[in-house]
Order: structure tokens, then sequence, then C-alpha cells
């Protein structure tokens, strides 16, 4: 579950020696998600989340973009056997309320690189069409090529706890105000590509479990939950650029 944690620890220069190559970590980790910093919300705020599950177990976090079509990251279905996921819908709580899918088809980008972290996207297909109106939502997309600049305001939500390692996640979602780190900060920071984008700061971020979730501005997602380095604490995340790959969300779902 390459727990080379899409976290690797940060470190600084020092006595004028580069330092080493963190690891990165993908931020998942079944039933266990965390927002660093945040605090509790509610479906009505945010009614495009979704849990993806594995076998009725909260995996990743993913977002309504149609009645039929989820967006989540790369990274939550590489590998996977979609029998056993489902989606839940409409519900604050991660594991139980809300509306139930099966997974009847999922497609990740064909330039995903389970190293580097590229292309970080999928959509899945819900077997069951969503119920859209009041707690299940879609959230919008932003137009091909958008970039979002720095100091952009964002929210991310997302089920869990407050810290790398700790207690068991509560089971209610959370959200984290934060902002859109500038390109060549982001850049130094985590050697980002065009497909990624960095928010955060250290104490508000997110950390293992928060994957495949949402980064809004208002009601128009810009990123997805990728990776960053631990401990999660020390510095924001990366996220999956929308923008950028808006037209293989086009190709792919038809959304």
């Amino acid at each position: 579950m390459m727990l080379r944690l899409l976290l690797a620890v940060l470190c600084l220069v020092s006595c004028g020696l580069a330092a080493p190559r963190p690891v990165r970590v993908r931020v998942r980790a079944r039933g266990n998600g965390r927002i660093i910093g945040g605090t509790f919300t509610d479906i009505a705020s945010y009614p495009w989340m979704v849990s993806m599950q594995i076998n009725g177990l909260h995996y990743c976090g993913a977002s309504v973009i149609s009645s039929n079509w989820v967006l989540c990251a790369g990274h939550c279905i590489y590998g996977a056997n979609l029998a056993t996921y489902s989606l839940r819908a409409g519900t604050t709580t991660r594991e139980s309320g809300g509306v139930v899918s099966a997974v009847a088809y999922g497609a990740l980008h064909g330039y995903y690189n389970p190293t580097t972290i590229d292309y970080d996207i999928s959509v899945m297909q819900a077997a069951t069409p969503f119920p859209i109106g009041g707690n299940i939502q879609i959230v919008g997309l932003p137009a091909q090529g958008y970039d979002p600049p720095g100091g952009l305001a964002v929210t991310v939500t997302g089920w869990g706890g407050t810290a790398t390692t700790g207690p068991p996640a509560p089971p209610t979602m959370m959200k984290v105000d934060i902002n859109i780190i500038d390109r060549a900060t982001c850049v130094t920071i985590f050697g980002v590509t065009d497909r990624m984008i960095c928010a955060g700061e250290a104490g508000k971020s997110t950390c293992i479990g928060g994957s495949g979730g949402p980064l809004v501005s208002g009601s128009t997602q810009v990123g997805i939950v990728s990776w960053t380095y631990t401990p999660c604490e020390a510095q924001g995340g990366v996220y999956s650029n929308v923008g950028n790959l808006r037209s293989w969300i086009t190709a792919a779902a038809g959304v």
C-alpha cells in the first residue's frame, strides 16, 4: 500500500549540504483518514462528498460529478478489484447513512505513475445513479487549463483524526480551510508537475486516508487529495490539478 507514505519527512538544507530527497507517500490508509488542523462539518455544507469504500469500510474520499460518476485519485483504484468497492453519498458519517451504490466501472488515467504519483486521477461509475438533491449535489469543475493562483482560499473535506499517529479516526466528516501555494514555491518544496498543485501549511493539511477527496474553491473542485510528506503536520500537501486534467475527465466520463 506504498507506505512509502506519500508523506516522507521534509528534510531541509543544513550546513550547506543538500538534504536527501524525501519519499512521497500516498495520503491513504483504509478506514483511517485524517484532516490536520480541521473542524467537524456536515454533508449539507459539502453535499458532493463521497466515501469510497472497500467491503463497507472507508478507503478514500471522492466527489459527485454527475448523477452516476464520481471523481477520485488514481492511486485509490490502482490495481483494485472494483467488485469490492462501493460509493456512499449523502452522509456526514462515513460508514452509515446516505445512499450506497456498487461501482459499475472505473477508469484510471493511462499515464498514471505509481512511483511519481503523476496523473493521479480516476473516475468511477455508480451502478445505481445517485438521487441528486438535498444532501447529494454535483460539484462544479473548472475549465480546461485553469491553474488556481497562489493565495486562493480553498477547502478540503474528508473523514478522520487530527494527527499522523494517534487514536482511531472519528467517523464524522471534517474540513480544513487552507490556501493554494504559489507554483514556484510548490515546485521548490515538492517537485511537482503541471498535473499537481499544492495547498495548506504546517498544521493545516491532509494525511493518510484523505486521498481522493475534493479540494474546492466555493463549489468548484480545483484539486484531488493526492500525496504529501510525513509527518503530515509539517507542511501542506499535493493535489491533482483538476483544471489541467479536465479534458480527460470529459473523455472518460462524459462530464
